[in-house]
């Protein structure tokens, strides 16, 4: 394979070839010894030109991930005797890099195709519509940093970040979504929607820049590996394409329950009794979303449903729940607590469409018998499929 070292464009579609064969499933071990070589020979400016091209033609952001993986590979036995853990596939920190250089590469392919819909390409429009579903790699991104990384730096004192980042998280945001809205339009007003690209892109890139130079920094310097483990076992949890050896994955177990059980090791409530495995595999499959919040308004549980509306992680457990909304955001549930805690109101709802949902939102104030509060219920749930419904259907059909 040496007719490959001293000509660009063959190791260009050499490079292009190995991300097609990681696509079709190859992993990045049974394609090192073939395109060892090529990669070992291949320059930033190849990787990111053959990346971007194959963004383009369709292939989805997730798998140009993997070539970061056969690079680095590749590469290992050229690093250091003893390279830092984040330096190294599985580590939290390191596919979090990953993912901003994906990022990168697509906000660069975007470009290229907003450029060529201003010059009136009606193919570089359809390219562009298709890339559209690659934007979700940025709102995920985000959605790791603000329910993992903000609340572990949170517990050790450090706040700045999710005061300000997720502010900005939002802005962003709002302007992919104008950005699909104006893409999507016929015809495209197609200097207005390059002028909005320009923002979007110039946002995202400075949010990049932010998390390489402070989230990441100091998430290393404050953060053990006990607290990264268990990072990297939620993020399994949330990631599309979990990359966490065995050895890093964290399991749990529910404590033992000692008070309030009968010899039977059942949970005696107002009405029969149940044990801790019942309660547990009840909240799980119940077709609503629950989270409790203490009388402290700290976060004290969550279902574990299939399919979860909104991103619920193990990290928000003791957080207080203000913390756990966007600044834009936080009033309204301060001002829905206070009026809880001072009995003002028992109930609030709310809805909003969120793709083909329709998400119902509630919140109940928890009393005991003698009337104090004693924390809040937050109860989500699609109903998209439930206001369709039209007759009857009885049980007996």
């Amino acid at each position: 394979m040496s007719e490959y070292i001293n000509n660009a464009s063959k190791r260009k579609e050499a490079l292009k070839e190995v991300i097609k064969k990681l696509h079709q499933g190859q992993t990045v071990e049974s394609l090192t010894d073939e395109f060892a070589e090529i990669i070992e020979h291949a320059t930033a400016a190849d990787i990111a030109e053959a990346e971007r091209e194959m963004i383009a033609e369709g292939t989805p952001v997730q798998d140009i991930q993997q070539l970061c993986d056969l690079h680095v590979a590749v590469f290992r036995s050229g690093l250091e005797n003893e390279p830092s853990p984040e330096s190294l596939p599985g580590h939290p920190v390191y596919d979090f890099r990953m993912e901003n250089e994906v990022i990168g590469r697509f906000l660069e392919a975007l470009e290229n195709m907003v450029r060529n819909v201003q010059k009136g390409n009606q193919e570089a429009l359809k390219n562009l519509r298709n890339n559209l579903a690659n934007f979700k790699l940025v709102e995920q991104h985000y959605d790791k940093k603000e329910n993992l990384f903000f609340p572990y730096l949170e517990n050790k004192g450090f706040e700045g970040p999710s005061s300000v980042m997720w502010g900005v998280d939002n802005e962003i945001r709002a302007r992919i979504k104008k950005f699909i809205e104006l893409v999507l339009t016929n015809p495209v007003h197609a200097k207005e929607m390059a002028g909005e690209f320009d923002h979007l892109e110039g946002a995202i890139r400075d949010m990049i820049y932010k998390e390489e130079k402070i989230l990441i920094p100091e998430s290393l310097n404050r953060l053990s590996q006990q607290e990264w483990n268990v990072i990297r076992a939620e993020l399994d949890q949330m990631d599309a394409r979990p990359q966490a050896q065995q050895d890093l994955k964290v399991t749990t177990t529910p404590p033992e329950v000692e008070e309030g059980t009968d010899q039977a090791g059942m949970l005696p409530l107002d009405t029969g009794a149940l044990t801790l495995d019942q309660v547990n595999l009840m909240l799980k499959n119940l077709p609503v979303d629950i989270t409790f919040v203490d009388e402290n308004d700290e976060v004290r549980f969550f279902s574990q449903t299939r399919e979860r509306i909104f991103t619920r992680t193990a990290a928000i457990i003791g957080r207080k729940v203000q913390k756990c909304h966007p600044p834009q955001s936080v009033h309204i549930v301060q001002k829905i607590l206070d009026d809880f805690h001072a009995g003002k109101r028992d109930v609030s709802e709310f809805w909003i469409q969120m793709g083909g949902k329709f998400v119902h939102i509630r919140y109940f104030a928890l009393r005991d018998e003698n009337g104090t509060y004693r924390g809040t219920i937050e109860v989500t749930q699609d109903v998209a499929e439930i206001r369709a419904l039209e007759g009857e259907k009885r049980l007996e059909d």
